[in-house]
């Protein structure tokens, strides 16, 4: 695998997904019940926007940094600018938080989070990260495999029966990822029912995705919602022009949060007048 996310965070779809997550979470911590996470594809957890690989691409410039000046008051984003802000705070004024550092962020002292990384390298950073927080466990594994063995959540004698996977795959196998993506949440789902699920996917043609979207709506759970951000048109098959979440078992109103936010992150990052937001239900619960 030679994806590096180094030369992406901080984009457009980082920041999609990190408004998100860390909403997600709020919604889940509202009640006491300790909450497990689980990242499947965690990364080293924090980038530097000033390094080699950012630089070289300048994506976060169209995302994070046009949202940071901008700075929209939309509660959702605001929450989303603050843990970066909190973030850069710690680690330095070019510090930009991965997923398992939202995680350790937002939730709660008695709340545990596994994440995983596959690449030696990446995992080694992740684990150099969070070596002095009891809460994160580092695992140098494959997600999708961790999926199956820690679902159901059990760690010593307490089982978890709240909580969030979040898979954020490479897609370097393109349009295959979605086979393996979906296999994997449908087992999980026969393993942990109860829990939260977020699969980010890219958006190049929107059209191509629409077998993924009929598979989706199978699954069993109670409840199938997607979410997605383009910040161009969808148009062309070379280039990521927007990216969007398959959330299932979202918690009670969290569509209302996503179409709160989604249409203000449209126009901010928007880079051509196609831009556009959109939240739709694939299946509601009765």
């Amino acid at each position: 695998m030679n994806y590096r996310h180094a030369f992406h965070a901080g984009n457009h779809a980082d920041v999609l997904k990190h408004v998100a997550l860390l909403a997600l979470c709020d919604a889940l911590t509202v009640k006491p019940a300790p909450l497990f996470a689980l990242d499947t594809h965690a990364g080293r957890g924090l980038y530097p926007l000033d390094g080699n690989s950012a630089l070289r691409t300048g994506e976060a410039e169209g995302g994070i940094g046009r949202l940071l000046a901008e700075a929209p008051k939309q509660a959702a984003i605001s929450r989303y600018l603050a843990a970066v802000r909190a973030c850069r705070n710690e680690h330095g004024p070019s510090a930009y938080p991965g997923s398992p550092w939202l995680l350790a962020h937002a939730l709660r002292e008695d709340d545990r989070i596994a994440a995983c990384e596959l690449q030696p390298e990446e995992a080694s950073q992740l684990e150099h990260h969070f070596k002095a927080d009891p809460r994160v466990a580092v695992h140098a594994r494959d997600g999708y495999a961790a999926m199956k063995a820690m679902l159901p959540p059990k760690i010593g004698a307490t089982r978890y029966n709240r909580g969030l996977v979040l898979i954020d795959p490479p897609y370097e196998a393109q349009l295959e990822e979605f086979d393996t993506a979906l296999g994997a949440l449908r087992d999980a789902l026969a393993r942990w029912p109860q829990g939260c699920y977020v699969l980010w996917y890219p958006i190049k043609r929107r059209r191509a995705l629409q077998p993924f979207y009929r598979r989706a709506a199978t699954l069993p759970a109670k409840s199938i919602l997607t979410a997605e951000l383009l910040v161009r048109a969808d148009d062309s098959p070379l280039r990521m022009n927007g990216s969007g979440l398959l959330l299932l078992n979202p918690p009670w109103q969290f569509d209302q949060t996503l179409r709160a936010a989604l249409p203000v992150l449209a126009r901010t990052l928007a880079e051509t007048a196609d831009a556009s937001a959109a939240v739709s239900w694939l299946k509601q619960a009765d």
